[in-house]
């Protein structure tokens, strides 16, 4: 089906190896910028973008929920032909359940409707915690986000969304009516299920979504931030498997043990590493060893470590480049 919805909107079939660069944007200027940047990526081997927009677009379904100064359509639509005609796949990416602030700022959505939070009236300014998460089991919010789903896959005429959901330790709190008591993996799944339905389901187009809350700590050796400690990794098994996992490691380690781990329970898996170079050869090294089609490639993160302007020059891509192409060869 995947296939088919390439060729429809105009973009080249893959091989089944994904070269993958994830940014994020903020507004027009950056869009413009990174659209100049495409030719350069694309000559050294890049073949899909992942273009986090989350709250950064001017929708038109909840322009509420704007930020301050949103990317415009046409602006969009200028990347979006551009990725066309140098064989890029755009997967805009809309970050779901958790990251919904930072630091001292408050995302659109629950500033918006602060009856979605899933700790609503605690932690003033954000203090005490990570990031704000919004309630998978608020009835009103999945139509809101939804319609923002919508226009992503749109305005990118894309075949993918990206749905985020790292990080996330907001989840079964003892503050939601809704939640308090809840299985924190049932509650992870029932979010992405839900998720999955619409845009699989509904929409026709795949779903990609970070791996971290899916994996156990205690029995994988990584730490609270690559895996989960509050007992979402269970919702693994709760999920439909043909959702890809972007399985980040951004640090040098021994073996990692979530690559085969994914790849056993069924998903399609896409290695994520950041902005060491060693630790993205080690990630790379660690992904080769598994021949299957369901190991995609990898995807080079940023996460502003580098300018939207020198991604093409940037160590980590150029190292991954190199690498992937070299096997590919």
């Amino acid at each position: 089906m995947t296939k088919t919805i390439l060729q429809k909107r105009g973009f080249p079939k893959h091989d089944g190896q994904w070269f993958g660069v994830h940014v994020l944007v903020n507004n027009d200027e950056e869009v413009n910028t990174l659209s100049k940047e495409v030719p350069k990526i694309a000559k050294i081997g890049v073949n899909v973008l992942v273009i986090e927009v989350d709250y950064n677009y001017a929708y038109v379904s909840h322009p509420e929920l704007r930020g301050p100064k949103p990317i415009t359509r046409n602006c969009v639509r200028t990347l979006a032909e551009t990725c066309r005609t140098h064989g890029l796949r755009p997967i805009p990416q809309f970050q779901c359940l958790g990251h919904q602030s930072w630091s001292k700022v408050t995302h659109p959505l629950l500033v918006q409707y602060p009856e979605f939070d899933e700790t609503p009236g605690q932690f003033p300014s954000n203090e005490g915690i990570y990031c704000r998460s919004w309630c998978p089991q608020h009835p009103e919010v999945n139509p809101i986000v939804f319609e923002l789903f919508d226009e992503l896959i749109d305005v990118f005429e894309a075949d993918a969304l990206h749905v985020g959901m790292d990080e996330v330790f907001l989840i079964g709190s003892e503050y939601c009516p809704r939640c308090r008591g809840h299985d924190p993996a049932k509650l992870f799944a029932k979010a992405v299920n839900d998720y999955h339905s619409h845009l699989c389901g509904e929409r026709g187009v795949e779903m990609l979504m970070w791996g971290d809350r899916l994996l156990d700590s205690a029995s994988t050796g990584y730490g609270m931030w690559e895996a989960a400690e509050n007992q979402t990794h269970k919702a693994i098994d709760m999920i439909p498997k043909d959702i890809v996992i972007c399985d980040w490691h951004y640090t040098v380690r021994e073996s990692y043990p979530s690559i085969p781990l994914f790849l056993e329970k069924g998903f399609r898996v896409w290695p994520s590493g950041w902005k060491e170079v060693e630790a993205t050869e080690a990630l790379i090294n660690a992904s080769q060893k598994y021949k299957t089609e369901r190991m995609l490639g990898h995807l080079c993160t940023t996460w502003g470590a580098v300018k939207l302007d020198q991604l093409a020059q940037w160590p980590p891509i150029q190292t991954a480049m190199q690498k992937l192409h070299v096997r590919k060869a």
